[in-house]
């Protein structure tokens, strides 16, 4: 149970891949951790956006469902005890000099305070919002046929789908979707995919139907969806499909919300920070999608790297007598009995 009076070495904002991967690594460094979350479940979009996607880009799976994944690093971040606070959107950060040391208040939406001597922030993209089309009866229908998530693919069994898109959500679902939907169709308003490679490549072998340089033009029907109006942006030609759903992977709209009254630089729409993924407000660092900095690739795998450097130098900072590297796990004859005992 939460004390939210205890003071932590460091606190861990967001509980996607990062962030739990970040509150096991604390502990496994002896660091008294703690890991808030808005959300009521730890595991961040992969859990509430896409549970039944397969991920392709973690070292050591060829493959892995995202609600697979999530559960094995929740597992793994709760393995060494740390402190877990759901439900809590953090609202304002304050600081103050105690000793000498840095101590930062995080006051939460519930009203609470929550004390660290560091604090690593992996809120993925902030809170967001999917981009949403001008598009006649887009609007009408959400809830009843138009889909921006998929949360459970058995709900498009042996449906008739059109997914309006051409990055790796529109291209993976369209692959994922193949042996449960009766037939789909996607369009892109382009040729060019910014989807990984060899899943088009799968994709324009696949059974599915793309059209490129195509555009929704509306969304018709009564309860539900029944019809969607496709057209050539080349030459204006429309056709009508016959659809039960039409799922729109346009990607978000990203706000850092109270994030951005912190005092953080930001850039590019993120957290800036430097190699040690420290932000320009000492104690605090960033890691993941949240994090910007010069050659940024927003992976799973890339969070992974960044909030272990994040975590390393925390603890260097928290306590000036420690190494940033403490070496190898697999140099360790044991789990460090700091890891366990706090």
């Amino acid at each position: 149970m939460d004390n939210s009076k205890d003071l932590f070495d460091v606190t861990v904002i967001g509980s996607g891949p990062a962030g739990l991967y970040g509150v096991f690594y604390a502990r496994l460094r002896g660091m008294k951790a703690k890991i808030l979350d808005a959300l009521p479940e730890l595991g961040g979009q992969l859990v509430t956006l896409y549970p039944e996607k397969y991920i392709y880009d973690v070292a050591g799976f060829p493959k892995v469902l995202a609600k697979d994944l999530a559960r094995n690093l929740v597992e793994q971040a709760l393995s060494l005890g740390p402190t877990v606070c759901l439900g809590a959107k953090v609202t304002t950060l304050k600081s103050r000099e105690e000793n000498s040391q840095r101590i930062f208040e995080l006051v939460t939406d519930d009203g609470s305070s929550h004390l660290t001597k560091s604090v690593v922030l992996t809120a993925g993209i902030g809170a967001f919002q999917p981009k949403r089309l001008d598009v006649p009866g887009v609007i009408d229908f959400e809830g009843r046929g138009i889909h921006y998530f998929v949360n459970e693919k058995k709900i498009f069994r042996d449906k008739e789908i059109l997914i309006v898109g051409g990055g790796d959500s529109a291209v993976d679902w369209a692959l994922n979707l193949s042996d449960t939907a009766k037939r789909i169709t996607l369009i892109h308003r382009r040729d060019q995919f910014r989807a990984h490679e060899e899943s088009v490549k799968e994709l324009l072998s696949s059974q599915v139907e793309v059209n490129t340089f195509h555009e929704l033009k509306a969304v018709r029907g009564n309860s539900t969806v029944e019809e969607a109006v496709i057209f050539d942006n080349r030459t204006g030609a429309e056709r009508a499909l016959r659809v039960d759903a039409v799922i729109i992977n346009l990607g978000f709209r990203a706000d850092l919300g109270p994030i951005k009254e912190w005092g953080l630089e930001i850039d590019r729409g993120g957290i800036k920070v430097n190699y040690r993924m420290e932000t320009s407000v000492v104690g605090i660092f960033a890691a993941g999608d949240i994090a910007s900095h010069p050659g940024k690739l927003k992976l799973i795998s890339t969070g992974f790297g960044e909030v272990a450097t994040a975590v390393n130098f925390a603890k260097n900072l928290v306590d000036p007598g420690s190494k940033v590297f403490p070496g190898h796990s697999s140099d360790m004859q044991s789990m460090p009995s700091t890891a366990i005992g706090r």
